[in-house]
């Protein structure tokens, strides 16, 4: 009993190479351990380098890791087996395989009684073999469901993640909407408050005037002033438009004769332009437009900001805006983005379009004058009702690179229904 009992002990401290208790253990990738001298033998002999239990290949000889944790059990069962007596060499009991011819000689039932232990170790190893391979089949499907549990684990994860993201999502939404309520209210107080203001003075100018009657210069010059001091305090109190902001960069700009199309007709101090009757014989330079009634003014921009107006009251056909100085002046085009025009124009009296490839513009009223503002840096191009100090129409994100010249074609007069005259006009602050 007590023999059985110890090679039980022994064999979980066995190289399956040697047989024998393990000799400088090291642990190879797979996860099986062997003597450092037996697994290095053997793969000088057996290439490729494959795990002698488990055969699994590898493409280079792996490193071999010293197992310290069964070292120090396999030299703790050695002491507790005394199976390596002090006073003996270690060669003589390492391996079975190298055990001297003297040892064999000295006892013969000895060597029958390690025969016998040999083929107890071998059944014992396969036993054991079997049990590990079991206990991998149970780790295999203990760790498949660990995996299952952790992807089930983070899937939830994820789903609660969405959820809170999406709480958050319709919160600021709904913060965004209260915002937007809270500052359209505090608008619409504002103006009210205005409007009661502007009510208030209408109605104090009123009085005056009603008690100032019967000194008509007096009243005159008294209802004038109020009438001032009025339009300044609601000036005051209305938030200034966009159109006030962008006239502050008003610039002079007067007709280029030089560009101007044979048919047209310039005034002497380049400030208006109108179809005529005759073609007239101009010199065909390089700057002339020959392709269409349209004429380029003198100055020209490339950086900063600039603003200027054109009347456009009593003409039915019209264009107007900035182009490129590279523009094809000989070819007969239309004022397209593609070939570096920005401009907006009136067809037929009342269809307005943003350059000769858009969809018709609407518009609450009918432009007398319209304004027209560039920003070179921001690439933007905007037109302006100026009566009615309203935006037209934007061209943005647009990629200046070169020098913009302020354009203008009246078109053709049609018989006397479109022969009114563009006019650049001096900006009214």
């Amino acid at each position: 009993m007590s023999a059985a009992s110890s090679l039980l002990s022994e064999d979980q401290f066995l190289c399956s190479i040697c047989l024998d208790v393990f000799t400088d253990p090291v642990t190879i990738p797979c996860g099986h351990n062997f003597c450092e001298a037996c697994i290095t033998d053997h793969w000088d002999i057996d290439l490729p380098y494959q795990c002698p239990n488990c055969k699994e290949g590898f493409n280079m000889k792996p490193e071999l890791q010293v197992n310290t944790l069964i070292s120090e059990m396999a030299a703790k069962f050695r002491q507790s087996a005394q199976l390596i007596p002090e006073e003996v060499p270690r060669d003589v009991y390492s391996r079975s395989k190298k055990k001297t011819w003297m040892f064999f000689l000295a006892c013969l039932m000895c060597v029958f009684i390690s025969w016998m232990v040999s083929e107890q170790k071998k059944h014992d190893f396969v036993l054991l073999k079997e049990e590990y391979e079991e206990k991998k089949i149970e780790l295999s499907k203990t760790q498949a469901e660990i995996l299952q549990m952790i992807q089930k684990e983070i899937k939830h994860s994820m789903e609660l993640s969405k959820e809170d993201t999406n709480r958050q999502i319709l919160t600021v939404k709904e913060s965004v909407e209260r915002s937007q309520a809270e500052l359209i209210e505090t608008i619409k107080e504002k103006q009210t408050m205005t409007e009661k203001l502007a009510e208030g003075f209408v109605k104090d100018l009123k009085q005056e005037i009603s008690e100032l009657k019967k000194r008509s210069t007096e009243v005159e010059q008294l209802y004038v002033a109020q009438q001032e001091k009025l339009r300044k305090v609601i000036i005051e109190l209305l938030p200034e438009s966009d159109l006030k902001r962008v006239q502050q960069y008003e610039v002079d700009v007067t007709l280029d004769p030089d560009t101007a199309n044979a048919w047209l007709i310039l005034s002497d101090d380049g400030k208006q332009v109108k179809h005529g009757d005759v073609r007239k014989n101009l010199p065909d330079n390089p700057k002339r437009l020959n392709c269409w009634f349209d004429v380029l003014a003198k100055q020209s921009f490339s950086s900063g900001r600039f603003y200027y107006e054109v009347q456009v009251k009593g003409k039915t056909y019209w264009w107007l805006g900035v182009a490129r100085e590279s523009i094809n002046r000989k070819e007969i085009t239309l004022p397209s983005l593609q070939d570096g025009y920005w401009t907006i124009c009136l067809i037929d009296g009342d269809s307005y379009y943003a350059g000769a490839d858009s969809d018709v513009l609407s518009l609450k009223s009918r432009p007398q004058k319209v304004g027209v503002f560039v920003d070179y840096e921001e690439g933007l191009v905007s037109f302006y009702d100026v009566d009615a100090e309203a935006l037209i129409y934007s061209f943005t994100g647009c990629s200046f690179t070169e020098k913009l010249y302020p354009y203008f074609s009246p078109f053709v007069t049609f018989h006397g229904i479109n022969s009114a005259p563009l006019i650049i006009s001096p900006v009214s602050h």
